[in-house]
């Protein structure tokens, strides 16, 4: 069943087109209950401030599809159509025109928006709802740190994860710290976000950070394998993350809090670092350029 035609009515002249966005696709699958979405980036694949609306937007559709009934959503699963790449992270080159300007205030909404967003996945948008990270591709930076806010991540083998932030004098503003230290601990946390350095999903396998490993090409088929052995149980996983949420709170604060100081490092940069931020974009662009 497609639902890009699914509305919800409030009054007749009220009534609106659900899950129709620019740069997600998504459909529901009533056998599974399952709402499938990809991202489908019109421009470099990372989270550009029209990308940040969709999901907004998505979130609140999801809240009236399920609300109201018209659709049983258990699982939710986002996952990317751009070849080779989960997410690229945050959009560089908003980040150095921002930066350039001096303009604090639009870096912080930005960071904000992206904060709102994560900690609703991460708690289910308050509803019995479990989601799924599908991992096809890398996930650098922002998007390695958006995986952090599901329940379960399954990842195709070789997919590569880091937070390369520090390599321009920036560090990963979005979560990474707060995900990370409540999973691996502060100091391995710190270790992994210092680093700057790429892990392979086997490697995060390892650590707890990826739940279950596909081969590439199968990781749509390993969700789906995931969802049919454990959908008898899916009441008893819905409570045992919303338990562990109460157990190790993550407050939307403490994420707002450390996007003020992400907002603060980023000022500080030199026009070295700007300027390597720049080739990261050309590389990313390269990218678009391949895909098409």
């Amino acid at each position: 069943m497609t639902i890009h035609q699914a509305t919800i009515s409030t009054t007749a002249a009220n009534a609106r087109a659900l899950f129709a966005f620019d740069q997600l696709e998504a459909t529901f699958d009533p056998v599974l209950d399952t709402l499938w979405t990809y991202m489908r980036p019109r421009v470099r694949p990372s989270f550009n401030p029209a990308l940040l609306h969709d999901f907004t937007q998505w979130q609140e559709d999801i809240d009236l599809a399920h609300g109201s009934g018209a659709m049983p959503i258990r699982y939710l699963v986002l996952g990317s159509h751009f070849p080779g790449v989960f997410s690229l992270g945050g959009d560089l080159d908003l980040f150095a025109q921002l930066i350039r300007a001096r303009d604090r205030q639009a870096l912080v909404a930005y960071g904000k928006a992206c904060v709102r967003i994560l900690h609703r996945n991460m708690v289910g948008l308050d509803r019995s709802i479990i989601t799924i990270g599908l991992v096809q591709g890398d996930a650098l930076g922002g998007g390695f740190e958006a995986l952090m806010s599901f329940n379960v991540v399954i990842a195709e083998r070789g997919a590569g994860f880091g937070l390369p932030e520090t390599l321009f004098g920036l560090f990963p503003g979005m979560g990474a710290h707060c995900f990370l230290s409540r999973r691996l601990g502060a100091a391995r946390a710190e270790q992994m976000i210092m680093s700057g350095r790429t892990y392979c999903a086997e490697q995060l396998y390892e650590l707890g950070l990826v739940h279950a490993l596909a081969e590439p090409g199968q990781g749509r088929r390993v969700v789906e394998e995931y969802i049919r052995a454990n959908r008898r149980r899916h009441s008893a996983h819905a409570a045992i993350y919303q338990a562990s949420r109460a157990v190790n709170p993550l407050p939307l604060a403490e994420l707002e809090a450390v996007v003020e100081l992400w907002a603060d490092a980023a000022l500080r940069l030199g026009e070295g670092d700007l300027k390597l931020m720049r080739r990261l974009v050309s590389a990313q662009e390269r990218l678009l350029e391949k895909a098409r």
